[in-house]
């Protein structure tokens, strides 16, 4: 009785509600931060400036930062991790990115370094700064600056790059290799496309992320995110020629600087039929 309370907080009126409980976890990460370190950004959905955006697979994306001479400290991080005795996993991503799993499968993705470990990152407008030692702001507005610089894909390039990696991935699959094809066709051709998508047919109330094209694609192409779904349903040369059709049905028709020549040149390659879509 006394393992299950603990891991099942209660409220006056039953169990905690997701949302509580997600502010719950944020709090302890203040508190920690606080506590120990030089400040916590909240990222994302994580933040209290999208935490309309927030639903039941919503995780906790974060910064926690450190004074300088404090990494050791810091990247110990099941020494100061919330609840943790509920933890299932904790993972290492390079030298400072980290993720952990909690028994009721909540997932905590961070990173856990100084301001100039994370000098070089990347921030939208959706953070929150719980804590700060001044380190924090002046790290955001850098990585917030470094993503309003970020120039707008070239469409060309990008349905070329699309055009580059079906046919080095299918290539891959007949040769057997159906992993790394399914990561030619499944994960980089999808984000060329995306960007090329987004470039040619921007949406005037889009909920991009402002980093990751592929991030809420569906709910600003529905349809178009609808009919990839089904393309990438499909085993990988198949995936890969439906990406190709809607490639050419989406961008093609009266754009003159789509790469015909090359779309004509990968689909004789491969064997497959391609009509203009003019």
């Amino acid at each position: 009785m006394d393992r299950a309370r603990r891991r099942r907080p209660r409220l006056a009126g039953g169990l905690l509600t997701r949302e509580h409980e997600f502010a719950r976890r944020s709090a302890a990460l203040a508190d920690v931060a606080r506590e120990r370190f030089a400040g916590l950004v909240l990222l994302g959905s994580s933040s209290d400036a999208a935490a309309h955006r927030r639903d039941e697979w919503s995780d906790h994306d974060f910064f926690l930062l450190a004074a300088p001479g404090e990494e050791a400290a810091v990247r110990d991080v099941r020494a100061w991790l919330p609840d943790r005795e509920r933890l299932v996993l904790v993972a290492r991503e390079g030298e400072i990115g980290f993720a952990a799993v909690y028994d009721d499968g909540h997932v905590f993705e961070f990173a856990a370094a100084t301001a100039e470990e994370l000098a070089g990152a990347l921030a939208t407008d959706d953070v929150g700064i719980p804590v700060d030692d001044g380190s924090a702001a002046a790290l955001i507005a850098g990585a917030q600056a470094r993503v309003a610089e970020v120039p707008t894909p070239d469409a060309v390039n990008e349905a070329s790059l699309v055009l580059v990696k079906l046919l080095i991935g299918v290539g891959r699959a007949r040769r057997g290799e159906t992993l790394i094809a399914g990561q030619f066709v499944h994960a980089w051709a999808i984000t060329h496309f995306a960007r090329a998508v987004r470039a040619r047919i921007p949406v005037a109330s889009s909920v991009r992320d402002a980093i990751d094209p592929v991030r809420r694609f569906e709910r600003d192409y529905p349809a178009l995110g609808t009919s990839l779904a089904e393309v990438l349903g499909a085993p990988v040369e198949d995936a890969a020629r439906g990406l190709f059709a809607l490639l050419r049905s989406t961008l093609e028709p009266g754009w003159d600087a789509f790469p015909t020549r090359a779309a004509d040149t990968v689909a004789a390659r491969l064997g497959w039929e391609h009509p203009r879509t003019a």
